[in-house]
């Protein structure tokens, strides 16, 4: 593996424990607010992102190549209501699906194979996250706050 694609995949690791650690600070002010149920549906989109820098990592290690984790800057601390942090969700996801088109720009340009067949995996899952993430913020938006509870008590629900 080149070291072009080494530090494309550092740099992308760096950026799903930044993802995690937004998710982790919409979770908190969720909870603060008494939205358990967006809480944790933001706690496991956390749990997603740290998955997704270890599987990286992971890649790399059995690339024989070195994982590194840089410094992860400071994320937002709180959001207004569930409806600011779903979209501010929403236009994350689809600034991360960019970042892993330019990831399999690298790949490619590097004539790296494998790297690119490993990425597809994440491409796919990004076409899932950010749907799925509109599909909330449409409900949100058909719905005033006190149907904001409802809406709650059901992403409590994922497993």
């Amino acid at each position: 593996m080149t070291e072009r694609l080494q530090k494309a995949l550092n740099e992308q690791i760096t950026a799903e424990l930044w993802s995690a650690n937004l998710y982790l600070s919409m979770s908190f002010c969720l909870k603060r607010d008494g939205f358990d149920g967006f809480a944790h549906w933001m706690y496991r989109q956390y749990q997603e992102e740290v998955k997704h820098a270890t599987q990286m990592a992971h890649y790399l290690i059995n690339r024989n190549a070195i994982p590194k984790i840089d410094k992860v800057d400071v994320v937002p601390q709180c959001w207004k209501n569930p409806m600011e942090a779903f979209e501010d969700a929403y236009k994350h996801e689809r600034h991360v699906s960019k970042l892993f088109d330019l990831l399999i720009n690298v790949a490619h340009e590097e004539k790296d194979n494998a790297t690119q067949n490993f990425l597809w995996d994440f491409v796919h899952e990004q076409v899932e996250e950010e749907a799925s993430i509109l599909g909330i913020v449409d409900k949100l938006r058909k719905t005033n706050p006190t149907g904001y509870l409802f809406i709650d008590s059901q992403l409590g629900e994922r497993e």
